[in-house]
């Protein structure tokens, strides 16, 4: 009876985390609840295209896209990509409480950046 028990905990810490990164990105953090549609807004946050949701249903793509979108959130935090590779990937359930609850900050994700570079260029 432990077992179930502490899945139900864990689950209910995973909610938190991702409800505290979709809020500190300037997204509602019940959108982090609904399955397809977090994965949807977490692409937005890295600043990809929405499209994109579709690679998560081609195998073997879908693990190197997850690798990439860990390392894009990094950074859109203003963290580096060693974090994201052993805070994200490898020790996840260190990294993201970190990214959640720590002093990271959103900053523009580098796609929405380039974007925003290139209009004030050209005026």
């Amino acid at each position: 009876m432990l077992f179930p028990k502490t899945l139900a905990l864990l689950k209910n810490q995973l909610r938190k985390i991702y409800s505290k990164i979709f809020t500190k990105a300037g997204k509602p953090g019940w959108a982090s609840l609904i399955p397809f549609y977090n994965a949807y807004i977490l692409l937005l946050i890295i600043g990809r295209p929405g499209w994109w949701l579709l690679f998560f249903f081609v195998p073997c793509v879908n693990m190197a896209l997850s690798i990439l979108i860990s390392i894009e959130l990094a950074k859109a935090f203003g963290r580096s990509v060693k974090f994201a590779i052993f805070g994200l990937i490898i020790f996840s359930f260190i990294g993201y409480p970190l990214l959640a609850f720590g002093d990271a900050k959103y900053k523009r994700a580098s796609m929405n950046s380039k974007t925003a570079k290139n209009k004030k260029s050209k005026k």
